[in-house]
């Protein structure tokens, strides 16, 4: 079978005479026929079938839609957020640093600062967000409930309600996160 991909057919009718004897001649004849010009193929050996070369294409993910649970487990660690000191030198960060520090949407920073009351940065007349530190270490407590430990946005909430020395909690998980890379540091040296 003929696998072109035809792009113009194009047919001429004509009236046929009556005293034409011949049957098979309907007066259509066609006019213009043109294809596209087919790839080159180089010649299929045995190892390569049209299967074998699928498997070694790369497949094309979609970036739209949600994002896979290992891809979220993955972006998770990837948190760039200074330390303290560092951190607590600038009064104000805008919304596009905060996102950066997070690796997330600037949308997404704005659901949370509307779902949880612990965020609210300030906002000059003009509407643009400014967060504060504190603003971003409770961004930083969001983001671990939600990415980390697959809480839903409730869930997250109720959590915040019932323990109202969260915050402490995660700060104490951090310096043990902390403490636990630089002892890992330590047994690789030796």
């Amino acid at each position: 079978m003929d696998n072109r991909n035809y792009s113009q057919i194009t047919f001429e009718f004509s009236e046929v005479p009556a005293d034409h004897e011949n049957a098979a001649s309907l007066g259509v004849r066609v006019k213009s026929l043109k294809t596209e010009p087919e790839p080159a193929k180089a010649p299929e050996t045995e190892a390569e079938t049209p299967v074998a070369e699928a498997a070694t294409m790369p497949v094309k993910k979609s970036t739209r839609g949600r994002k896979s649970l290992k891809a979220l487990d993955a972006e998770a660690d990837l948190v760039n957020i200074p330390d303290d000191e560092t951190l607590f030198q600038r009064q104000y960060y805008s919304i596009g640093e905060v996102a950066d520090m997070f690796g997330v949407n600037q949308s997404l920073l704005r659901f949370w600062e509307n779902e949880f009351d612990i965020i609210q940065p300030r906002k000059n007349r003009k509407g643009d967000r400014h967060f504060r530190p504190i603003d971003i270490k409770n961004l930083e407590l969001i983001y671990d409930l939600l990415r980390r430990r697959k809480l839903t946005i409730e869930g997250a909430k109720d959590f915040l309600k019932k323990n109202s020395k969260a915050s402490a909690h995660f700060e104490m998980i951090q310096s043990l996160q902390s403490l636990k890379g630089f002892l890992h540091e330590i047994k690789a040296a030796l």
